[in-house]
């Protein structure tokens, strides 16, 4: 063969640039490739293929399953191994083994793990306890049985064992463990803690099990078994420091349990909130005041007289817990006054039927409600007090926005706020005019033409029907409404010193209504309330003769003190008649009540260190509810969030009557918490559209109005 001819006619470098672009593969393919390029030299050049074999030995040496081409291999490669068809190129792997059989758990070897805890608190058997435990929150979950989880729970009664075992003594072998108290704690003891050895060797146990029981918490559907959970979780809530993802979750699934269950769930659901606020402080507090305040506005979006006690039970919740820290509450009631206040502002410089609809709505005024209670439990305390001042214009601002009759309940609910405001923090708050004004309209002095109609209960609507203002019954509530919330008004100053000047208009336009009313029974109703007031001017009048200081000076703040603690004046006697009838009328009218939980509502100011007198209560009650034969599966899991919100939707609409006007609240858009503003659930707008007060008629209007008016009178004397 002649090698000079070769070279001249391309061939080695050709055969060299192929050697170098294949040095630059390293995968299978590759490979492949260069054993085809190799095939078809073969055929098409025999004798350069031979040249190739003989003097360039390496282009031939390569192995397809290294991803290094220049490995060498142990023999020669020959003619046939070039000639390797399709299937022949393909690697041969083994079949995977499948891998060991579940072992079934059953309840003797629980029964061992539980003793060997007890008795020689044994440390394996912890950490088979927990795997135990993972399976069973994991239990019937998607991709739930892993190839690593060499367990497998098939009976309930193992169910029901270990996650009563677990809930009831993880904790304290969790704080033996970890060398601490056996109950109680605050976050500084988590934070010295996160820095030691031991802290790294069992934390992993710790996030083991409040991770595991957050799961199962999302899973179940039963209220016996979340409220069981969630009693048993408070205790290891100090743990929680050192996760704050897991808080945010924990915090997150305990305001779902508050705003939307039932039974004594709000309650256990309240309690280990508050539990959290206090025990770890700013990681969390500010989330829950937010959060809690949104479940709060998106669950008093309708009222009727079977949500009452209810909405009247998350308002005290709310309020209960801006008392854990009242500086930091005072921020949040800052922002979220200040944007009540902004919606407002909005409707009285626009003055359009939408802008009017966003404050004539039951959640701005359960949000109103809701500041007014948390002012007056807090009134000794400076952080809150502050804010009563801009509370109460915003209050007398949404009572004066549309003065007409029908919004008659909304104007009295805002009275009743004044009222409280007033005789939380003793200040005077000008609310007789507002009542007064309500006096002088015509629906209050003209004979009942619709009947006597129905009773209205004016605590569960905002605005009242066309046909129900000419009834006999709405008239009577609305002035009985007035006489109460006047004498409560005038009850609160009958110790003052200058109660005489200060009842003088009052008196004066109670006398100008009963000579213009036709009705005799509101002519009745007015003249005892005048004779009350006049006995106490002249109760107050008798004792101040005897006096030497003037109405601005300090000595004046303690005048008629003893008699004021013993409630002896005429005005407070007769407060005190008025308030049992009002609760003999509402007890008639409620036809139904909502019962919230087992215990009370109202809590004490300070959380116990332990509750270990409950414990027992508490074991027999999970071990009734474990013992239900449930087991955790794809079936037990809770719909997810769109169905659910559907179906709150659908149930909120049916419950609401054809008097309430519901709008989005919207909030501020300046501040930082636009996440409130998201979640607000859109309502259903009111049928009959929010009247816009007569005085915001145009002068064309005026014009065309009076127009139609003559035209009429013209045809009715043809």
């Amino acid at each position: 063969m002649d090698v000079e001819g070769a070279r001249k006619r391309g061939r080695p470098e050709a055969a060299s640039s192929d050697n170098g672009s294949l040095k630059k593969s390293k995968t299978g393919n590759q490979a492949r490739e260069h054993i085809e390029q190799l095939q078809r030299l073969q055929q098409k050049d025999p004798e350069f293929y031979d040249f190739l074999k003989e003097h360039d030995k390496e282009l031939l040496q390569f192995d397809d399953d290294n991803d290094d081409i220049d490995e060498e291999f142990d023999t020669d490669l020959e003619d046939g191994d070039l000639r390797l068809d399709d299937k022949a190129k393909k690697l041969d792997f083994p079949e995977k083994e499948q891998g060991p059989l579940k072992k079934t758990l059953t309840t003797a070897e629980v029964d061992s793990w539980c003793k060997s805890i007890q008795e020689n608190a044994s440390l394996s058997a912890v950490r088979s306890l927990l795997k135990a435990f993972r399976m069973a929150c994991h239990y019937g979950d998607d991709g739930g049985g892993e190839s690593t989880t060499k367990l497998s729970i098939m009976s309930s009664s193992v169910f029901n064992k270990i996650m009563l075992f677990v809930l009831n003594e993880m904790d304290g072998i969790l704080r033996t463990l970890l060398k601490l108290p056996s109950s109680g704690g605050k976050k500084e003891t988590i934070k010295d803690l996160m820095t030691t050895k031991l802290w790294k060797n069992h934390s992993y146990l710790v996030k083991s099990y409040l991770g595991n029981a957050l799961h199962v918490l999302n899973q179940m559907t039963d209220t016996e078994m979340i409220s069981f959970t969630l009693r048993r979780l408070k205790f290891s809530s100090l743990f929680l420091t050192a996760f704050p993802t897991l808080l945010r979750k924990y915090v997150k699934v305990a305001l779902h349990f508050w705003g939307t269950r039932g039974g004594a769930l709000p309650i256990v659901s309240f309690l280990f909130l508050r539990d959290l606020c206090i025990r770890i402080g700013s990681d969390c507090i500010d989330d829950c005041f937010r959060g809690i305040y949104k479940a709060y506005v998106l669950n008093c979006q309708f009222v009727n007289e079977a949500k009452l006690r209810h909405i009247h039970f998350l308002r005290n919740c709310v309020i209960e817990l801006l008392g854990v820290d009242l500086a930091t509450a005072y921020q949040h009631a800052f922002v979220f006054i200040r944007q009540l206040a902004m919606i407002l502002r909005d409707a009285l410089n626009t003055k359009t039927k939408e802008a009017f609809r966003k404050v004539y709505e039951w959640k701005f005024m359960n949000c109103l409600e809701l500041w007014t209670g948390a002012v007056c439990a807090y009134n000794s305390e400076s952080d809150l007090k502050q804010l009563a001042y801009p509370l109460t214009q915003i209050i007398s601002g949404v009572a004066r926005l549309v003065p007409t009759a029908r919004y008659f309940p909304l104007r009295l609910r805002c009275i009743n706020m004044l009222n409280r405001i007033a005789a939380s923090t003793n200040s005077f708050i000008p609310v007789s005019m507002l009542l007064l004004d309500m006096l002088e309209m015509k629906e209050l002095n003209r004979p009942p033409t619709g009947g006597v109609g129905k009773a209205v209960d004016l605590r569960s609507i905002l605005k009242v029907s066309k046909p129900s203002l000419k009834t006999r019954a709405f008239q009577e509530s609305c002035v009985a409404s007035v006489v109460e919330e006047l004498a409560e008004h005038l009850a609160q100053w009958s110790y003052s010193v200058a109660f005489m000047e200060l009842s003088f208009i009052p008196l004066v336009r109670l006398r100008s209504f009963c000579k213009s009313t036709k009705v005799e029974r509101f002519r009745k109703e007015m003249r005892s309330l005048i004779r009350q007031i006049e006995a106490n001017s002249d109760f107050v009048n008798g004792k101040r003769m005897s006096v030497s200081f003037l109405p601005n000076e300090p000595a004046a703040a303690f005048f008629l003190q003893d008699e004021k603690e013993a409630a002896a004046s005429p005005l407070s006697k007769y407060v005190a008649t008025l308030r049992k009838r009002a609760e003999t009328k509402n007890a008639s009218l409620t036809d139904s009540s909502v019962l919230v939980g087992e215990e009370s509502s109202v809590f004490g100011s300070k959380i116990p260190e332990s509750d270990e007198d409950d414990d027992a209560r508490r074991n027999e009650e999970g071990a009734s509810v474990f013992s239900s034969s449930w087991l955790p599966g794809k079936g037990s899991k809770v719909k997810n969030s769109t169905e659910t919100k559907k179906k709150k939707k659908r149930q909120q609409k049916q419950m609401a009557t054809d008097e309430d006007v519901v709008e989005d609240l919207v909030l501020s858009s300046d501040e930082d918490d636009d996440s409130l503003n998201e979640n607000l659930s859109e309502g259903e707008n009111d049928d009959e559209e929010v009247e816009v007060p007569p005085k915001q008629e145009s002068k064309k209007q005026r014009t065309k109005r009076s127009k139609q008016k003559k035209s009429r009178g013209k045809s009715r004397n043809r």
